[in-house]
């Protein structure tokens, strides 16, 4: 029975240096084959020009490179680029460029679905099948940073996780495609660049905290009351406000790095004075500041964006108490690519 091949990227420089080895060749081959890996985003042995063809056709049959497909790209009114990601077992997630006059930035998917139940929220919708593997986040990056020198004439400048599913819940692969992406043998980003937004898990905040990453972190806050906050986003009631309070504070204590809260405002939902009152508390516990960020609906109306004046009031009350707040418009809404649509319509 013929052996499985191996994927190639899960081995490490020196299991490469290794396999050479122990097949005979000289150990620089490995270094060579994993700059075409990840540097040089190969995504097939025969790319690997510098390398001998019996190597390649070796390497051909050792190994697999289970390189993503961009299967279908849409581009918006706006400049905006969605991504259906195609990955080796046929599943698919979304990616986006969002660019600006001055940036472009990636919005990178962590999972296949999600594993949280956020009811304004499009992926929720979709079961959770698989985490990505760290390859596979870094190559949304790889394709995004194309497209943005393809279309936008400079390479890519920042990195969100606020695609597809919740990076802490896929938390060993999440950080080991960061180390790669800023990575001097990866797309060498400064981990400034990058943020990483969770819907607030405490136990793995205060991981990340421990861990001394350089990244930033942004919390997908939508409310500060634990009963309106349990009402959109059920599972609150197994990590409450208290709990990820006392998270932040910690994150803070160890990274003297300032959080940033997402936050919608729905109509009906968390518009009313003591929403805004509960927000301005919550935000001195640790210093941080606010996106408000414009809602996109998803089909059934049940989230409606609130108004100018709802949303006026928590920028006015928000500035007064001098916490720093901007508002978000909307990208890529003539696509679904927009905060909260992505789920793989196509």
């Amino acid at each position: 029975m013929k052996n499985e091949k191996k994927d190639i990227r899960k081995l490490s420089k020196e299991e490469l240096r290794n396999f050479f080895v122990e097949q005979g060749e000289k150990a620089f081959r490995g270094n060579q084959v994993y700059e075409w890996l990840w540097s040089k985003g190969a995504h097939s042995f025969d790319d690997m020009t510098n390398i001998s063809k019996a190597t390649r056709e070796m390497l051909e049959d050792n190994f697999v490179i289970n390189h993503i497909m961009v299967d279908m790209m849409q581009r918006s009114s706006d400049g905006t680029i969605k991504n259906a990601v195609k990955l080796h077992d046929g599943l698919i997630v979304e990616s986006v460029l969002i660019p600006t006059a001055t940036r472009t930035t990636a919005c990178v998917s962590s999972q296949v679905g999600c594993s949280l139940d956020c009811k304004f929220c499009a992926t929720a919708r979709l079961k959770r099948m698989r985490n990505l593997n760290p390859d596979e986040i870094y190559d949304q990056v790889v394709a995004i940073d194309k497209e943005s020198r393809l279309y936008h004439n400079r390479p890519l400048s920042n990195i969100v996780f606020m695609g597809m599913g919740e990076p802490l819940m896929n938390y060993k692969n999440v950080l080991a495609a960061i180390d790669k992406i800023t990575s001097d043998e990866g797309l060498g980003m400064s981990p400034k660049r990058i943020v990483v937004s969770t819907s607030g898990v405490p136990k793995m905040i205060k991981k990340l905290a421990d861990d001394e990453v350089k990244f930033k972190l942004a919390v997908s806050l939508h409310s500060a009351r634990n009963e309106v906050r349990s009402k959109i986003m059920p599972f609150n009631e197994n990590f409450p406000l208290e709990d990820l309070r006392e998270a932040l504070e910690y994150w803070y204590a160890k990274t003297k790095s300032r959080i940033s809260y997402e936050y919608v405002v729905w109509k009906g939902v968390n518009d009313k004075t003591e929403d805004i009152q509960a927000l301005v508390k919550f935000c001195k516990y640790v210093p941080s500041k606010v996106n408000l960020i414009e809602y996109n609906p998803i089909d059934d109306g049940e989230f409606q964006q609130a108004s100018n004046e709802a949303l006026n009031r928590y920028i006015e009350t928000l500035e007064k108490h001098k916490i720093a707040v901007t508002v978000r418009r909307s990208r890529g809404k003539d696509i679904d690519a927009a905060c909260g649509q992505l789920a793989n319509k196509s």
